[in-house]
């Protein structure tokens, strides 16, 4: 995957969870890549699943013509996903702590199938 995703040039910009939260109230479309059974253990409302492994090859399941914002458990792999989204023409942000960071907080938590 890291050959497919590559550690190119783009950084995408990095979020806090507080900005998701009001991004998510606004309707911003948020992206998890973690693994199945991390996303099923609970994640961000509203959140679509790809497995990061899984991205390159879903690109038209996600938006161009909004924000994608994108999560994992801790930062890495959201990061990894953003960029290389913005490679690939989306606009992206990754958030920064993720959903470790998001449960810390007592933010709600889902576990909902991805939308």
């Amino acid at each position: 995957m890291t050959e497919v995703l590559g550690k190119g040039e783009i950084m995408a910009n990095e979020v806090s969870i507080d900005e998701l939260e009001q991004a998510i109230k606004d309707g911003a479309f948020v992206l998890d890549v973690r693994e199945g059974w991390e996303f099923e253990n609970g994640h961000v409302p509203t959140a679509h699943h790809i497995p990061l492994g899984d991205v390159p090859d879903q690109l038209a399941e996600l938006p161009k013509e909004v924000q994608v914002w994108v999560i994992c458990q801790a930062g890495g792999r959201s990061m990894t996903a953003a960029n290389y989204l913005e490679s690939q023409k989306f606009s992206a942000v990754s958030v920064a702590g993720g959903t470790g960071s998001w449960v810390e907080a007592g933010k709600l938590v889902s576990t909902e199938p991805s939308n």
